[in-house]
């Protein structure tokens, strides 16, 4: 597994002088390419994915997680809508003056791609087109890898879309490379060629995923890992429980993503009225709601819980500030939101609350690139640290460059 993903990363690494002189007309030309081509193989793509489905239901496959494998006509025009609309976005400059120096010189601060990027995914095979155009996007060449149970659906993508869209525009198909042997040594194989591979980014969940991240840094490679998620939304005193039933439906419209509904929490005033009201947009959802006393931590994560994935733990919270609290230290600080008319409330929830994405009578599920950016993600980061963090897109994939260069 480790020579075909080095014979991988060779093959794209060959691509990557040419990306450096591409027009970025070319480039966006390709996104389109694949946007058409999208719809020209929605015959072979759909086969592919039915096969995977039906292999994913014969396994046990939890109904949330058939959700994120699944594929229609619907699902592939929207897609196709995400390349159009990211061709359609600039490229970020390339350069800018940062400031003058003595001697009649100027401090220049360049973007320059990775080079070649990792990709490791689960199984959700609109996201090999997500991260192939990012990429594309950013003139950088990848290596990708996704869950086992999506690997037909993988094929068929880049055979039928990528690859020849990107041979259409001129473009060395190369430059994406899929990995088609399923199973995780494949996986770990991404992350240990610094050399070849030196960032991979890791988009699933739970402890496989930071298992590989740890593996990655006992490697020297650099991630950006999207592990865990589970949203929080919390009814404050001032909550306009219509508003608060609206947003409790938006956020579970799908319950194998990360930015759903996980903990809903209540204000003790509210709570003989609020929780009522809630439980009964749960019922009509078919979600049963986690109650005190809990016997689980209020953070757990139902996405990725096989089985009870149709829950949503329901807990009190004595105010806006003890909200956050919660939320920042029981959950995975992907995204929180407070429902309130009080904006001293918002206020205070939203200055605690350090989690990655922060929302005032809003649902979570905004979290997401296309929705907050209008281009496709490669993931969502979590990171306490500095770098890219929340959905990253084309625009993180670049390194600074400081140049010296006469007035």
């Amino acid at each position: 597994m480790l020579k075909a993903v080095e014979e991988a990363a060779r093959a794209a690494r060959g691509t990557v002088a040419d990306l450096a002189v591409v027009s970025g007309e070319r480039l966006d030309g390709a996104l389109l390419a694949m946007a058409d081509r999208l719809g020209r193989a929605v015959g072979p793509v759909l086969a592919a994915n039915a096969e995977d489905v039906r292999a994913a239901r014969a396994d046990g496959v939890a109904d949330a997680l058939l959700d994120r494998l699944r594929l229609d006509e619907a699902r592939l025009e929207a897609i196709a809508g995400q390349l159009r609309a990211l061709a359609g976005v600039p490229a970020e400059p390339s350069r800018r003056t940062v400031r003058e120096l003595p001697g009649g010189l100027l401090l220049e601060e360049r973007r320059r791609p990775v080079g070649v990027i990792g990709a490791n995914f689960e199984a959700r095979p609109n996201v090999v087109v997500d991260i192939a155009s990012q990429f594309v996007k950013s003139r950088n060449a990848g290596v990708l890898r996704t869950g086992s149970a999506a690997i037909r659906s993988a094929i068929a993508l880049a055979d039928e879309v990528i690859a020849p869209a990107l041979g259409d525009s001129g473009l060395d198909p190369a430059m994406i490379q899929l990995l088609r042997v399923p199973g995780q040594s494949s996986a770990r194989a991404l992350v240990s060629q610094p050399g070849l591979i030196p960032l991979v980014i890791l988009r699933g969940s739970g402890d496989s995923t930071r298992a590989l991240a740890a593996e990655a840094a006992r490697h020297g490679v650099r991630t950006m890992a999207h592990a865990d998620g589970g949203a929080v939304l919390y009814l404050d005193a001032a909550a306009d429980l219509s508003l608060a039933e609206q947003l409790i439906e938006a956020s579970l419209d799908r319950l194998g993503v990360c930015n759903r509904l996980n903990l809903l929490l209540v204000h003790p005033s509210r709570w003989d009225e609020a929780v009522p009201r809630a439980r009964a947009v749960l019922d009509r959802l078919g979600i049963a709601a986690s109650l005190p006393p809990h016997t689980h931590p209020l953070g757990h994560e139902w996405a990725l819980d096989y089985g009870h994935e149709a829950t949503v733990t329901v807990a009190p919270a004595d105010g806006a500030r003890a909200a956050a609290v919660l939320a920042n230290e029981e959950t995975s600080g992907l995204a929180a939101a407070i429902v309130t008319s009080d904006s001293a409330a918002a206020e205070e929830f939203l200055g605690a609350y350090a989690g990655t994405g922060a929302f005032w009578n809003a649902t979570t599920r905004l979290l997401d690139g296309f929705k907050l950016f209008s281009v496709p993600e490669t993931g969502i980061n979590i990171d306490a640290v500095p770098g890219p963090r929340g959905p990253v897109t084309f625009r993180d994939l670049y390194l600074r460059q400081f140049v010296v260069v006469p007035r």
